[in-house]
């Protein structure tokens, strides 16, 4: 058995349940109106941390939860979809967290960065931006970010959300 057999396990007992027909009939219209960019670290597993169920938002995951060209595509796909396609539904709320002792701190690091840009062709300056080392200032950026793009729609809340590895709590820092 493959190291992900654990996982084709449960699967397998999720799938003998109903739990999949409970889910949003529009597909970018989640129950709660939520999307949430959030970091890949499996420190912050959305489902855990803040309780998510299967339908209830949009999980958009990426190292540092960062706001890359990347994502503000994906997230003007879906206010699109929306707009064309659901114009009379509620608008979702879009909210991006960061956390304490993210690895992508790691981009911060000089020599390691180089070995990495040299190994696979990469842009440093792109990546270097990528570094979460200081939460509270990224977030603001990439929420700042979201909020100037001109393919969000304007209906669309953007918010930011500190996530504390050590205690556990989300607080906001930016409404």
């Amino acid at each position: 058995m493959s190291d992900f057999s654990t996982y084709i396990e449960r699967n397998k007992r999720f799938a003998e349940t109903d739990a999949r027909l409970n889910v949003p009939a529009v597909p970018f219209i989640p129950f709660k109106q939520a999307f949430v960019i959030i970091c890949i670290d499996p420190r912050v597993e959305p489902a855990a941390i803040l309780g998510v169920e299967l339908g209830e938002a949009i999980i958009l995951r990426n190292v540092g939860g960062r706001v890359t060209p990347a994502v503000l595509q994906d997230v003007a796909w879906i206010s699109y979809l929306h707009e064309v396609k659901t114009p009379d539904a509620d608008w979702f709320q879009l909210a991006v967290i960061h956390h304490t002792d993210c690895g992508s701190g790691l981009f911060a690091d000089d020599e390691l960065r180089h070995g990495f840009v040299a190994r696979f062709g990469y842009d440093d300056a792109t990546i270097a931006d990528l570094a979460v080392v200081e939460p509270a200032v990224t977030l603001r950026k990439d929420v700042e970010l979201l909020r100037r793009s001109p393919h969000l729609s304007s209906h669309v809340k953007v918010s930011g959300h500190l996530y504390d590895l050590e205690t556990g709590l989300l607080t906001t820092l930016v409404d």
